[in-house]
């Protein structure tokens, strides 16, 4: 029979395959049933039996690339902890410029009293959700075309108590007839034959690229835009840090005005806005 191992091994098998410390920490925790503080002040307790298969299963798994959030089953975004899973994209950071722009806009520019915001392609639900917690008032639609990645985003959205009306469907196509103040996208925007989609094997691969130059679901949405939002409302969608230009040409296309970018964490262009005509 195997032995097990203390706290301290444990952490340092996960060093010798790859995994870093922050990871195998969360990891390690997660199986004990512990804070991460517990882990240092514990460096000599045993894991072993099924807790001891379970982290090298997960370990196993973390090395080759699976993402850490997919393991745990959830991850923080914008001061939400929401459920994830394979069926959805890890909700990154520089989304959150994204929902900042969203609330600024709601807090000031636009008139309506209960405004009316979709968001498209919502994955987690982590944009729809993010906005909805930081601006009570505002009515949330989100629509995703994959009903395994509408099922989490609802679960989210009950967990939090959160009022979001989820819609089956691609991009604007269940939303006929209907128009809104503020509409919002994270849509998948590599390129098909870019190299950094290996390191992204684990995740939804329609949710990452459209294939080609990675515009398409970019391009159906801004032109589908100007019959779903109300005179005056606003656009804004995150896209990759060298497609700015060719986004605001599209934007420039379907007649938008006032079209700006904003830079994320790392000071890269990633998010594009723009407001129809009144």
């Amino acid at each position: 029979m195997n032995r097990g191992l203390t706290v301290a091994e444990a952490l340092g098998n996960a060093r010798r395959v790859g995994v870093d410390r922050l990871d195998a920490q969360l990891l390690l925790a997660r199986v004990l049933a512990q804070p991460r503080s517990w882990l240092i002040a514990h460096d000599d307790a045993i894991v072993d039996g099924a807790q001891l298969a379970r982290w090298r299963a997960w370990l196993t798994r973390r090395a080759a690339g699976e993402p850490l959030a997919y393991l745990l089953g959830e991850k923080e975004f914008h001061g939400l902890t929401l459920e994830v899973g394979p069926a959805v994209l890890v909700p990154r950071p520089d989304t959150e410029v994204l929902v900042e722009w969203a609330l600024e806009l709601l807090a000031g520019p636009l008139p309506a009293a209960v405004p009316d915001v979709v968001d498209l392609g919502t994955g987690s639900g982590a944009i729809a959700l993010a906005v909805k917690h930081g601006h009570a008032a505002a009515r949330l639609t989100a629509t995703d075309a994959s009903a395994a990645a509408l099922e989490i985003a609802r679960r989210n959205g009950a967990r939090l108590g959160l009022a979001v009306e989820w819609q089956h469907g691609s991009w604007w196509e269940p939303l006929a007839g209907r128009r809104f103040d503020l509409a919002l996208s994270n849509p998948p925007y590599i390129a098909g034959a870019d190299p950094h989609l290996a390191a992204l094997r684990h995740e939804p691969t329609l949710a990452l690229t459209p294939g080609g130059n990675g515009l398409a679901a970019l391009a159906a949405i801004i032109a589908g835009a100007p019959a779903h939002l109300a005179p005056g409302g606003w656009l804004l969608v995150e896209h990759g840090y060298d497609q700015a230009a060719a986004v605001r040409g599209l934007y420039a296309d379907a007649g938008f005005v006032d079209v700006t970018t904003r830079h994320d964490l790392g000071g890269q262009p990633r998010c594009t806005g723009g407001r129809g005509v009144l």
